[in-house]
């Protein structure tokens, strides 16, 4: 069960850098849908750079510069141009998958090894029954992941700025009112979400899916949005959905075993079965008793930031 579970959390990262990213950009009221092509070429970033330089974290900073660039042109369009963030990001996630398949080719089938992140247990602590192993017997990036959903839930909803952040997503009128500089923060947060990204990418190529190939993170992007929106736009729970994201794909890897005629289609099961749990958590009928049971609705239901994807001016 130690071994499962510890599988499970290090194949989870890449996907919790990138999901708590992109629930921080949404918070404040930006959607950023270039996820899927700014995964794709920040891991290709961060695996070129570290076996050209033979330093790992210097691919992570590559990763977190494209990352960031990324959003800075989303932010920049639509908080700046006013012009739509979902032709804006689709447009940038089909250039990051073009460069990603242009300039991988002379990195494909690269050894990664000589730059993969190296292991590091806790002493002591790697030694507990069932924890051990799967919480204090990763590697720093892992560890830098679980420390990041804390951080991002304290900051969120336990300090002043996390109370702004929330502000600028709901009400960025009554923000500004309050003298507020919603545009800033808004660029601050979208920005930083890229970061986030740009490193879930780096933990793809250096990490999770050691080296390069075609397509080295297909469909992650798309499936780390919908595990925002699973996640009800709360780092825990989108957390949890990228947690179980990741049992269904050891499940899905468990059973191809036992159904050797469906190894081409079990490694999809779980794309499709997160989107169907999605849906799931969508219902109406789910929404009427999340409202009549807001104790335990608010575990599994939550709502858009109000101002999520609209237009701005402090004119």
């Amino acid at each position: 069960m130690d071994a499962t579970l510890a599988t499970i959390i290090a194949a989870a990262v890449p996907l919790i850098f990138a999901t708590l990213g992109e629930t921080i950009s949404e918070k404040a009221g930006v959607i950023n849908l270039s996820m899927e092509g700014g995964l794709m070429l920040s891991a290709l970033a961060a695996f070129a750079v570290a076996f050209e330089t033979g330093n790992t974290w210097l691919g992570f900073a590559a990763a977190a510069a494209v990352g960031a660039t990324f959003a800075l042109v989303v932010a920049f369009s639509s908080i700046t141009l006013w012009l739509n963030q979902v032709a804006v990001g689709f447009v940038l996630a089909s250039l990051g998958i073009a460069l990603s398949s242009f300039l991988g080719g002379a990195y494909t089938g690269k050894p990664g090894g000589p730059v993969a992140v190296p292991h590091l247990a806790i002493p002591f602590l790697s030694d507990l029954p069932v924890v051990g192993r799967a919480l204090f017997s990763q590697d720093a990036v892992t560890y830098a992941a679980l420390l990041l959903v804390i951080l991002v839930w304290a900051w969120t909803y336990r300090t002043r700025p996390g109370l702004l952040l929330q502000g600028v997503g709901e009400r960025p009128a009554a923000a500004h009112a309050r003298g507020v500089s919603v545009v800033r923060l808004r660029y601050v947060y979208t920005v930083l979400g890229g970061v986030l990204v740009g490193i879930g990418g780096a933990a793809f190529s250096l990490d999770a899916k050691l080296g390069w190939s075609f397509l080295h993170t297909r469909n992650y992007g798309w499936i780390a949005l919908a595990i925002v929106i699973f996640g009800g736009w709360h780092p825990v729970r989108v957390v949890g959905g990228v947690l179980l994201f990741g049992f269904l794909q050891w499940l899905a890897l468990d059973l191809q075993p036992l159904f050797p005629s469906l190894t081409q289609v079990l490694p999809l099961l779980p794309f499709v079965l997160m989107i169907f749990a999605l849906m799931l958590v969508n219902a109406p009928w789910l929404r009427e008793w999340a409202d009549r049971h807001p104790r335990w609705g608010v575990i599994i239901h939550g709502d858009a930031p109000s101002a999520l994807g609209r237009h701005f001016s402090p004119e």
